[in-house]
């Protein structure tokens, strides 16, 4: 085919490519479905210049499928591009399948760690996800996983100094708001967009941004974006079985997410009024 993106040229590196199809629901990088001779794969490539960001990915998907989840098989990784091997797009919707879902991410979970963190610091989206080991959870979370964010050019300009200053004494009360909890493993960047299908229909987890850090954190994006049935939840708690209040805490854990869009995208949509209706409901 003559007119390949050059993403996609560069990545199948001299394959007969028979077709090409641009795929939605991605919100940081360029993402390809590929038709090649004897295979299908998906490409991944960004227009930014940051050397590392397909890196971790492809190191994230290997940490999650040694703790025993299904992820997609790599079978390329350049500085600007992610070659993966193709899956069904369609997230089924039955129950069986949520139930499933929740079970892996309940596994997931039972990995613990003395501290918070990663080993280096990875991505989210396409802004560096902080990970630097801390010892408490409360500080961490509010560091390097909501405070990181005010530092960010689209958000200055989204968020006025008077949202700024209340989400920093919003982090200053997280131990009052926020029951201790271990540091467990996580996706990073669990939502339903990011849970896709095998051919037999199991539940397959990509875009991941892995660190230790709550349990509750996987949870809120799951819970928040929407589109998940109650089974997820359900069966997720058979092996986690909540503690009070835990909706509620996810609204405000969901905090880090409405604050990451809005770093990547500025004011879009009403995501500063969600991020103004947590902080007021804490007032």
């Amino acid at each position: 085919m003559s007119d390949l993106p050059d993403a996609v040229r560069q990545a199948v590196n001299g394959a007969e490519v028979l077709a090409v199809e641009l795929l939605t629901g991605g919100l940081a990088n360029n993402t390809w479905r590929v038709r090649l001779t004897d295979e299908t794969v998906v490409v991944k490539s960004s227009n930014d210049e940051q050397s590392g960001v397909f890196a971790a990915e492809a190191a994230g998907l290997a940490v999650l499928r040694a703790e025993g989840l299904r992820t997609p098989d790599v079978i390329g990784v350049t500085d600007n591009s992610l070659t993966l091997a193709a899956l069904d797009p369609i997230t089924p919707g039955t129950d069986e399948f949520w139930e499933a879902a929740g079970r892996d991410i309940a596994r997931l979970h039972t990995k613990t760690s003395p501290q918070y963190g990663w080993p280096e610091d990875g991505w989210l989206g396409r802004l560096p996800q902080e990970n630097a080991w801390d010892a408490d959870g409360h500080r961490f979370f509010a560091t390097r996983r909501v405070l990181r964010y005010l530092r960010e050019p689209m958000t200055q300009d989204a968020l006025s100094p008077q949202d700024r200053a209340a989400i920093e004494r919003l982090c200053d009360r997280f131990p009052d708001l926020l029951p201790e909890a271990p540091a467990v493993l996580t996706h990073g960047d669990l939502w339903r967009a990011n849970v896709i299908a095998t051919p037999d229909g199991l539940p397959v987890f990509i875009d991941p941004a892995v660190s230790w850090t709550w349990a509750e954190v996987d949870l809120s994006m799951m819970f928040c974006a929407g589109g998940v049935p109650d089974r997820f939840f359900a069966a997720y708690h058979e092996l986690h079985p909540p503690e009070p209040g835990w909706q509620q805490r996810l609204r405000l854990l969901n905090l880090r997410e409405l604050l990451s869009v809005v770093a990547h995208f500025g004011a879009v949509g009403d995501n500063v009024a969600q991020i103004r209706a947590v902080v007021a409901t804490y007032r």
